[in-house]
């Protein structure tokens, strides 16, 4: 039986940040758009990553507030974590999300279809789903399939106590002891996570210093917070060999010789890029060395009308970067002339404190041939931030000392993520650390710290002592 045949103007495959954005963007040009997902509205971001995460995350934060209560005056008892409770408010939060999203592509003329995406000509995507196959004659393709957790031969994913980033959101048992391989972005997140749940977290990391992408001051610090809560990080140590799976989980050969066992093993070294079996390379697509789709500034591929978006790009693998490059791509399918641009990208780490950058570190500035001045200022010297119980942390700003003008930040606070994107703002319209210096900032208020930063990077911040010279 031959498959059904529809048409649309553009179909996206993918439904996740990148995906979603795009097919309503396109829509509210004027485009008739089909988007395909096999899977969740929301993708992994929603489902798998940043949303979850973040729900547990705010469980965690609770916890230790809780814990901490009786440094504000309040006496209560040791709290109790509930982690099926936990992860059904989780569960719950993500489904509500996943449903405003099928109300904004319904009250946009947007048809989703649930299925299997596949480019079987340049202008064609075969779905196969449960009522079989449809093929959609289309104009313009954009793919926006995303990235799942790397996995190494090293671990055997088929054992319960081996866990990815997905898994890891699936537990519903604290388990007393956790390994996590990696320590980045989610590594990091994950040993919050399980630490204020009375796990005891051991990082390793292949480096030598936890946090590896971020600023050094950003790493040693983030090392101390995390080894005064009770996390035990060993750097430049990575497992050599798995040498047991038991039920109650594993031991570990490390590379520094030591034997290590836990009851549940994280694996958390990156993303792998989920570019194969789309039907790419029949129809010329090309192909980097990960598997990532080549495109031009445009997002579109090597095969005209076909674009791809977010993490199968290989690029910044970010849930913001994918929605702003979905943005760009429906507009060039609609014949606008629209550039991606990554100068300016915050990036945040939901650990306890935050941690949140944009632009340039010293050291990148001057790896760039950027002469530069740095202003910074500690949280511990604000009023706002010791009310609220969250004096650790600083906000540095990078400043090119030939223009006055912010070229980068790294902040290290309570809601970091908030506070960044007046500097990303700044930077984006080549705003001086001067014009941040002088505008009025709320007391008390956490963002006065980068008021304090920009007048410290002239040696003329009011509530810090000046350097020495």
């Amino acid at each position: 039986m031959a498959p059904d045949t529809q048409k649309a103007k553009v179909v996206i495959i993918g439904a996740g940040p990148g995906g979603y954005v795009a097919a309503i963007r396109a829509a509210q040009l004027g485009s008739g758009v089909d988007l395909v997902e096999k899977e969740l509205l929301g993708g992994t971001c929603l489902n798998r990553g940043c949303i979850p995460t973040k729900a547990l995350l705010a469980c965690a934060e609770t916890m230790e507030t809780i814990r901490d209560a009786e440094e504000y005056g309040i006496q209560v008892g040791d709290p109790v974590a509930d982690l099926p409770a936990m992860v059904d408010r989780k569960e719950k939060i993500s489904a509500q999300l996943r449903n405003g999203i099928a109300q904004l592509l319904k009250a946009n003329k947007v048809r989703y279809v649930q299925g299997t995406g596949r480019i079987t000509a340049p202008n064609e995507v075969t779905v196969t789903g449960d009522g079989g196959e449809t093929k959609i004659e289309t104009e313009k393709i954009i793919v926006a399939t995303g990235s799942e957790p790397a996995r190494l031969p090293t671990f055997d994913f088929d054992q319960p106590a081996i866990l990815t980033s997905t898994t890891g959101l699936e537990l519903r048992q604290i388990p007393k002891s956790m390994m996590i391989v990696g320590s980045g972005v989610v590594g990091s997140e994950f040993a919050t996570i399980y630490n204020a749940l009375g796990t005891k977290v051991t990082m390793l990391e292949l480096l030598p210093r936890i946090l590896p992408t971020e600023d050094d001051r950003v790493s040693q610090q983030m090392k101390r917070i995390l080894n005064k809560k009770g996390i035990e990080i060993m750097t430049e140590t990575t497992i050599e060999e798995m040498v047991e799976y038991k039920p109650t989980g594993v031991k570990a050969k490390l590379s520094n010789g030591e034997t290590l066992e836990a009851e549940k093993l994280l694996v958390s070294i990156g993303r792998s890029l989920n570019s194969a079996n789309l039907g790419l390379d029949d129809v010329g697509v090309e192909l980097g060395k990960r598997g990532e789709i080549v495109v031009n500034d445009h997002l579109e591929s090597s095969v005209p009308g076909i674009y791809a978006i977010g993490d199968v790009v290989g690029g910044i693998l970010l849930a913001h970067v994918a929605s702003f490059e979905g943005i760009c791509a429906a507009e060039n399918t609609m014949g606008m002339d629209s550039v991606m641009n990554y100068d300016v990208v915050p990036a945040c780490i939901f650990t306890e404190p935050e941690i949140a950058s944009v632009g340039c570190t010293p050291s990148k500035a001057e790896e760039k041939g950027i002469e530069t001045r740095v202003g910074r200022f500690m949280f511990g010297g604000l009023g706002k931030a010791l009310a609220m119980g969250k004096g650790q942390g600083f906000v540095q700003l990078v400043v090119d000392a030939s223009t006055d003008k912010i070229v980068g930040c790294q902040i290290m606070s309570a809601h970091a993520s908030d506070l960044i994107h007046e500097v990303a703002l700044a930077i984006k319209m080549g705003i001086t650390a001067s014009d941040i210096g002088r505008t009025v900032h709320a007391h008390p208020s956490l963002a006065e710290a980068v008021m304090e930063a920009a007048e410290a990077a002239h040696d003329k911040a009011i509530h810090a002592a000046p350097a020495r010279k």
